[in-house]
């Protein structure tokens, strides 16, 4: 791990991530990083550890929270069980588009940045995950079809989420994928076209339906601390730079949502807009889901998605 330097030196930041150097949110990161080196007049220097090299997925929020770390990359709808605002952007059906997804960033952000806030962490920016398909190995028209199905969950959302399309919910972690699907625990799932050719699930399943069931995000966060040691000329430095690096996945992300489709067709999966049955119902599991969610939801929570909702 790096360590800070002294004042003749950069400071060293060291910054987790969960996913592969070769991920789009990664990227993100990156570039960011490289940004912020290259622009502090070397007194800032960000170290990214992709792959989970530093700390495992699940590890890194407590990291950067306790100082073990300066900054981090994090999927945040993990940690939905700490404060529901985190997450807002899997409620199903509730942003099924990458406009909406931005509209719903915008109203949940300041929210966002409070609840990390009280927990000793800036938020820096946030990127978006392709769209939520439906792989399955059968071709599916209605909810009808969904009916006994072996439905990999991994949260409440998504066990929930099983229940009311009538599905069998069985727990299946993100390694544990190929697996699952290999030796029949699972049937199906939703999920990104990303995860699709993580997994190479073209060797277990043959449709992926585009039905857009949210588009969750991960968020470059920083230890309140650290920040608040580093002048004001090098914060307005980071800031600059996270404000580029998202300005830069968000306009990238539709072409890399379809790259990640096109690889799973090439391979033989057939990738499909759903029936407008399916998707009927799948809206109305949505509009469920919501009133749940808004029911369990704090405050600030409740007033940012009614707020998205334009209420």
């Amino acid at each position: 791990m790096a360590l800070a330097g002294t004042a003749a030196t950069a400071e060293i930041w060291d910054m987790p991530a969960a996913y592969g150097a070769g991920n789009h949110v990664t990227k993100s990161y990156i570039a960011f990083a490289e940004e912020v080196t290259k622009n502090s007049g070397g007194d800032l220097e960000i170290v990214v550890h992709p792959g989970g090299s530093l700390y495992a997925g699940a590890e890194i929020l407590r990291a950067v929270r306790s100082g073990q770390v300066q900054a981090g990359g994090r999927y945040m709808g993990a940690h939905a069980k700490e404060d529901s605002i985190f997450g807002l952007d899997t409620v199903p059906f509730l942003a099924t588009n990458f406009g909406d997804a931005q509209k719903l960033y915008d109203a949940s952000r300041p929210a966002i940045e409070a609840a990390l806030e009280e927990r000793g962490m800036k938020l820096l920016f946030m990127a978006p995950w392709p769209p939520q398909g439906l792989f399955h190995r059968n071709e599916i028209n209605s909810m009808a079809d969904m009916a006994g199905t072996k439905f990999r969950a991994y949260d409440a959302t998504t066990s929930r989420l099983a229940g009311l399309m009538g599905a069998v919910p069985t727990t299946t972690e993100a390694t544990e994928i190929s697996q699952a699907f290999s030796t029949g625990v699972a049937d199906s799932m939703i999920g990104s076209g990303a995860i699709g050719v993580f997994q190479k699930l073209w060797d277990y399943v043959d449709n992926f339906y585009l039905v857009n069931a949210w588009i969750p995000k991960s968020a470059a966060i920083v230890n309140k601390d650290a920040w608040d040691a580093l002048s004001p000329e090098t914060q307005a430095v980071v800031e600059a730079a996270a404000a580029k690096a998202e300005a830069d996945v968000w306009d990238a992300v539709a072409d890399v949502t379809a790259g990640y489709n096109q690889t799973l067709a090439e391979n033989g999966m057939k990738v499909s807009e759903p029936s407008a049955q399916l998707m009927g119902e799948f809206q109305a599991i949505g509009e469920t889901m919501s009133a749940e969610w808004a029911g369990n939801a704090s405050g600030a929570g409740k007033a940012a998605m009614d707020a998205y909702k334009g209420n």
